[in-house]
């Protein structure tokens, strides 16, 4: 273990920072709030010297992720960020990035998509990105954010992963408020990250390769398998990285983070920054001696099911929290709640009543009070036997 430095740092800062120190070959970038912060003050590094990379400022998000594409098939270790309509911007490219198997590391600062149009946090933008072969990290604070930061490259670059990340944070809560980050020495971050060393490279003319080339009905199939079991594999390796960097930086590092679950008979899974309010009026229910729990997933792509299940099973309620609507689902559920609930089913696990609730959409507070109600019901629901509404919604005016 080495010790950190302490600074005060809002989250695009503190994302910055891990950046400047992973010191990567092209960053390109394209500013949109609340993402701004991150890429500003990373150029910035780049004027005065402190790393070697090549800074792209380009004409779009989708230019800056095309840039990035084509970086990352030359053999250069590279990164970027974005948020909300950038990242939708983006879309086709997060596809090709990902079928292309490119390390590439993305940090959204999660912003709510247009229309209406709102700069404020909900995870619309990265959950609509969910399916799109994409690793994903969720950052509670802006020390969580800064430390995804640093184990994505990690897991970006494995030999038996070779799919890109996104380290999510929310925008404005924690890529705007500052907090105390512990930040690691840069010489015990670097070798951490090491050297990237790419297998292909479409500079390598000595060993000459074809990239992203038309891929019709004899050979997309298998492709498309391989895609997905470098995904559904990449769990174990995600949990090894994490726990080296645990032994690294000292600061607990598990994929799905549980308070009170070893015999809760409520809990609350939820995403994100809501962990910290949900967790401070757990420790108050608990000091009255009610039993509840809260689950925070960090990895949500590749999705941590047997870690969430095995902590949910033996529960009398459980909540899910989401900041998404997936429209059309089932009373318009939200993803993590679906994810949850099929995962449930697939292991045979009925009887559980799981219910949903939507919150914080547009950047909304979401304030004790609230939480306070989700353990509210669930005690009901536990007590009534009847699950009542499946979708409700939290701070909603009616």
């Amino acid at each position: 273990m080495v010790e950190s430095k302490y600074m005060p740092l809002d989250g695009a800062n503190a994302v910055s920072q891990a950046m400047r120190q992973i010191n990567p070959d092209v960053v390109a970038a394209y500013p949109i709030t609340p993402q701004t912060a991150v890429v500003q003050n990373f150029s910035q590094y780049v004027a005065d010297g402190l790393v070697d990379t090549e800074f792209v400022p380009v004409e779009s998000e989708h230019a800056a992720m095309s840039a990035c594409v084509g970086a990352s098939a030359a053999g250069a270790r590279v990164m970027t960020a974005t948020a909300a309509n950038g990242l939708a911007l983006m879309w086709e490219m997060l596809y090709i990035a990902s079928g292309m198997r490119l390390p590439i590391v993305l940090t959204v600062v999660n912003r709510a998509l247009s229309s209406p149009l709102n700069i404020h946090c909900d995870h619309s933008d990265s959950m609509g990105a969910r399916d799109s072969g994409w690793l994903q990290l969720y950052a509670e604070t802006g020390q969580e954010a800064y430390d995804n930061t640093i184990k994505a490259i990690r897991i970006a670059e494995h030999p038996d992963i070779l799919l890109p990340v996104m380290s999510c944070q929310d925008g404005f809560i924690t890529g705007h408020g500052v907090e105390r980050v512990g930040i690691l020495p840069d010489e015990a971050v670097q070798e951490f990250v090491g050297t990237y060393h790419p297998k292909y490279s479409l500079l390598d003319t000595d060993h000459p390769v074809t990239m992203g080339a038309w891929d019709f009905t004899d050979y997309y199939f298998e492709h498309k398998r391989q895609q997905t079991e470098a995904m559904n594999n990449a769990l174990p390796i995600v949990k090894q990285i994490f726990r080296e960097y645990e032994e690294l930086s000292g600061r607990p590092q598990s994929i799905v983070d549980m308070w009170g679950m070893d015999d809760a008979d409520y809990a609350i899974i939820v995403l994100a920054s809501t962990a910290g309010t949900t967790r401070t009026v757990a420790r108050e229910w608990r000091a009255r001696g009610i039993k509840v729990g809260v689950i925070k997933p960090r990895v949500y792509r590749p999705f941590p099911a047997q870690e969430i299940i095995e902590a949910i099973k033996n529960c009398k309620a459980v909540a899910v929290l989401d900041r998404a609507i997936s429209f059309g689902t089932p009373l318009g559920a939200g993803p993590l709640f679906t994810d949850i609930t099929s995962a449930l089913y697939n292991e045979g696990i009925t009887g559980l009543p799981v219910v949903d609730y939507i919150y914080g959409l547009g950047g909304r507070d979401t304030v004790p009070p609230m939480i306070e109600s989700v353990y509210q019901d669930l005690q009901e629901i536990a007590a009534t036997g009847e699950r009542g509404a499946l979708v409700r919604y939290l701070g909603l005016r009616e």
